[in-house]
Parts: C-alpha cells; structure tokens; sequence
C-alpha cells in the first residue's frame, strides 16, 4: 500500500460519505450513513485499522488526513440531524396550528422610574459643582439619625420625624443627615458631599408616604458662609427649574443647623401668579439648609473655631411632583403601568 493511492482511496471515501449525507431523507437515513463510514465497523473505522500496512514514514500523513476526513464526515452528519429535527419541529408546529414564519413578540423595554429619574438628576447638578456621591446604611443607629445630629434624647423635635424603631438604639432613618456625620467622623475637611437615598417615617396621605427618597448635602471647609450656601442653591433652583425662577430664604428651626432656613421657588404652575398648587401664595417649598451648628461638629471631632460648613435637605418626591404636576405622592408606588410607562 502507497501513500499516493491510500490519499486517493481516503478522497474518494470522503465524497462518498458526503453524497450520503447530503442525500438522506429522514433521521433514519442520515443516522445509517453516519454509521456506515463511522461506526464501529464502519468503512473508515476498518480503514483505520489497516494502517498497521502503511510504510511507516507515511502513516503520519495518512493518519492526519484520515482523522481530518473523520471530522468532516461527523460534522457533516450533524448538521444533517439538526436540519432534519428542525423540518421535524416546524411540521409538528403547523398541525398544531402555528405559523413559525410570524415575527416573534418584542419584549417592551422598560425605564427608568420617574424617582430614579429625577435623583440622577438632582445628583449631576451637584456633581457640577464638584460634589461628590455618599451613601449610608438605612437602618440606622440612634446615635446617627438623633443624637449626633444635635437631637438629645427626648427632644420635642424628635416627634417631627415619626420615626419607626426596631429597638430603642436601632431605627429606620428618617433622613439622610447620618450620612454627613458618618462622612466627617471617618475624613477630614474640606468636604463637599451630596448623599441620596431612602428614608423612613411613620406617615401616610397624599403628600405623605411611609417610605421617600431624600438628598442630602454638605459642605465643610474654612470660612464657609451662608453667601456660599445661596449661592449653591441658586444655581441648583435655576439648573432645574430655569434661570427665570426666583428663590427665597425663609427662617425656620433645625437641631442640626443654626440659622436654619426653608427655602421656596416661584411656583412653577402659574409663575407666581397664585394658584390651588401653590395655595395661592405663589411660592413652593423644596427644601431646607442652613449652617451646620457647631455642636455637630463637636461630636465629630472638628474645632468649630477653625471650621465652618452648610447642609440641605430635599425630597425627591416633592420635586418629581412639582415637574409633572401631580398632587397624590402614592401614585409613584402603586405600580400602574398606565401612569408610570407616561415618564
């Protein structure tokens, strides 16, 4: 035996086997073929064992080109059984009724909630301004949510934030001020923080919801002042609203600020002019600031004397209803795709 006539011989038996395959009709006839030429006793297995005949410094070639022939032939015969199981399932779905040659349904593609929307927002106003992402843990120590934040135990401004308790030291945060405390107590200033986030309040109506998103912001270095305070403010009102929008300062009272200050915009509803939105007044509150109160500081461990430092709060809530116009916050958790599918 030459290697010239084997090479011929293994050619020829390679075509054959093809022609075979290609031919077969039905799972049987391909299966048959298949085991003609690879089968344990097949034309190309008994080949294979005549190789003991080839001169030896052929049978590398020989061999190499058996098993490549091999191969070919395996794969040949599998794609004739894939096609013949696809006939098959296509004519079991047409007694079945079924047209296979229908486009498929689409999944919808979903977005983002109207929350998600607006928090991301917010956030990217302030990464402007060189603020940078903090976040904390939602159930939340006593010591953060109260009394760091200058809320002593039994402090009437306690009952403010209807506050759900797992224990007496562990609770639900009623707001994401903890994180300003767990920032400064781990780094120094300056700071410059934006915390977003959900917190938790025993509170249910329309413009009330037990659970609610807030951010959270502040800002410690030397010398910071109230100036600095408006002016950040200012540029977020008129980044989000407009720069046609007018803002104003309002005293108010928070344990962890001192002044403190509520801050309102023009209603973006009527502009100013006075409507059921606005109660007539022609302004709207969105959140509320002031100058971090030194006692924070103490319990952090910074000099007041040295540093001075701002803080805000907003709902998020609050903002995506006064975008859109909407006067029930529960509307934004009962889960109607009619309403939501709108943003």
């Amino acid at each position: 035996m030459d290697g010239p006539g084997l090479q011929a011989d293994l050619k020829r038996l390679e075509e054959e086997g093809q022609a075979e395959l290609d031919a077969a009709k039905g799972e049987g006839q391909v299966q048959a073929a298949r085991t003609k030429y690879l089968g344990r006793k097949g034309l190309l297995t008994q080949f294979l064992r005549e190789m003991g005949k080839v001169p030896p410094d052929q049978r590398p070639a020989i061999g190499r080109m058996a098993n490549e022939i091999k191969a070919n032939l395996e794969e040949r015969a599998e794609k004739a059984l894939e096609k013949e199981r696809s006939r098959q399932k296509a004519e079991a779905l047409l007694k079945e009724g079924v047209d296979f040659s229908l486009p498929g349904r689409k999944p919808q593609r979903g977005s983002r909630h109207l929350i998600t929307q607006v928090t991301e927002e917010i956030v990217t106003i302030f990464e402007r301004l060189g603020f940078e992402v903090s976040e904390g843990p939602e159930v939340e120590l006593d010591y953060y949510n109260f009394e760091a934040l200058n809320f002593p135990k039994d402090h009437p401004a306690r009952d403010m934030q209807d506050t759900f308790y797992f224990s007496p030291n562990m609770v639900l945060r009623t707001h994401t001020s903890p994180v300003q405390v767990r920032v400064m107590e781990s780094r120094k200033p300056p700071l410059r923080i934006i915390a977003p986030g959900k917190v938790y309040r025993h509170d249910s109506d329309p413009t009330h919801s037990p659970m609610f998103h807030q951010v959270e912001g502040f800002v410690v270095d030397r010398e910071v002042t109230l100036a600095d305070l408006k002016g950040t403010l200012e540029f977020f009102v008129h980044q989000l609203y407009g720069p046609g929008v007018q803002m104003r300062f309002r005293p108010s009272f928070f344990p962890f600020t001192e002044p403190s200050a509520e801050v309102d915009i023009q209603c973006v509803i009527c502009r100013g002019e006075g409507c059921p939105v606005c109660k007539r007044s022609g302004w709207l509150e969105i959140l509320g600031s002031g100058m971090i109160d030194p006692e924070v500081f103490r319990f952090v461990g910074y000099d007041p004397e040295v540093y001075s430092g701002y803080a805000f709060g907003l709902g998020v809530e609050r903002i995506a209803m006064l975008r859109v116009g909407l006067n029930d916050i529960r509307l934004f958790y009962e889960n109607n795709f009619q309403f939501l599918k709108q943003f």
